[in-house]
């Protein structure tokens, strides 16, 4: 029997359906990695150092472990996010205890695909770089003189109960789409078909070059009109992000850590006032500066000369419309 709470909220309306007594651990499959050498993957010893790992978090350490002797690396740079820097030392101690490198845990803050670091990591001497919980955004062959291995950190759930939720919540008549951060995208292909089979309309959108359903911060894929979103994840920073770019599309989040499924809202009349007011006030701007960030790969020298001479030939476009010529600097 499912338990039903429903609280109302500006922001949210929480919909709580209790997990059966029986708890089913979903655990990634380790043996299927491709190319891993057999001697590698099935190490008991190596086994067991990963135990100290949550068994539902695939750190592809047997991948990780054969991809740096293949690179005969000597020096190996590791990048998390927050979130999973707790787990660096354990993971730096298995890569020097099974390969010939020494590792560096690189202790600046990574936000998210874009802050893939590979100038740091040459610089403190890296020769090989594993970036932990995020995907391909920069591809690797973009990564000038040092191998990248993107370890996405695929995080095994509790499927059967969000599809239980699902099925308790929405009618079959409901179209659906499925989309989450990162660490849930492999769960999303089989939730899809297992919703088909029950008579369910489901789409897992794609916004090219993101992997299907995936969702940042900076960029979300359409949702076809006239479905409903579930969106996996926690916290709102994703979650705002589908909801920008599909501001007609009812949107639901689905917490895998607290099993709570909530219907989110976002003020999108108060997000444009306030877009519009900074806009009104940049547009009487006499002096322009132009900030490049440099946070990993973020910096491109390239866009910010485009954008310097857009606003250069606007700047002249709106004196000349106006008969007047105003001073005006750009730094």
């Amino acid at each position: 029997a499912f338990i039903m709470n429903m609280e109302e909220d500006t922001q949210s309306k929480e919909i709580v359906v209790a997990p059966k007594k029986e708890k089913k651990v979903f655990r990634p499959a380790r043996s299927v990695i491709k190319g891993v050498p057999a001697e590698i993957e099935k190490d008991p010893k190596l086994q067991k150092a990963i135990e100290v790992l949550p068994s539902n978090y695939n750190f592809e350490i047997p991948k990780t472990i054969w991809r740096v002797k293949q690179a005969n690396a000597k020096h190996v740079a590791l990048q998390f996010p927050e979130g999973l820097l707790l787990f660096a030392t354990s993971i730096a101690d298995i890569i020097e205890t099974w390969t010939e490198a020494e590792t560096t845990i690189m202790g600046d803050v990574t936000y998210g695909a874009c802050c893939v670091d590979d100038f740091t990591a040459r610089a403190v001497g890296a020769d090989f770089m594993v970036h932990y919980g995020h995907s391909c955004l920069v591809p690797i062959d973009q990564t000038g003189s040092i191998p990248c291995l993107y370890v996405f950190v695929d995080i095994q759930f509790d499927t059967v109960h969000l599809i239980d939720t699902i099925k308790s919540v929405f009618p079959s008549t409901v179209p659906l789409a499925l989309v989450s951060i990162i660490q849930f995208v492999s769960s999303l292909q089989k939730m899809a078909q297992d919703l088909k089979s029950c008579g369910y309309t489901v789409c897992v959108p794609q916004c090219r070059p993101l992997s299907p359903g995936e969702v940042l911060g900076c960029t979300s894929p359409p949702v076809p009109e006239g479905h409903t979103i579930v969106c996996l994840g926690d916290g709102r920073f994703h979650l705002e992000s589908i909801m920008i770019s599909n501001p007609e599309v009812p949107t639901y989040l689905y917490n895998p850590y607290s099993k709570v499924l909530s219907r989110e809202y976002y003020d999108q009349p108060l997000m444009k006032k306030i877009r519009k007011e900074i806009i009104d006030k940049a547009s009487t701007a006499k002096k322009w500066g132009l900030i490049l960030g440099t946070l990993g790969r973020q910096g491109n020298t390239k866009v910010m000369e485009n954008l310097k001479n857009h606003a250069q030939v606007s700047h002249d476009m709106s004196n000349k419309s106006l008969g007047a010529q105003t001073k005006w600097a750009m730094t």
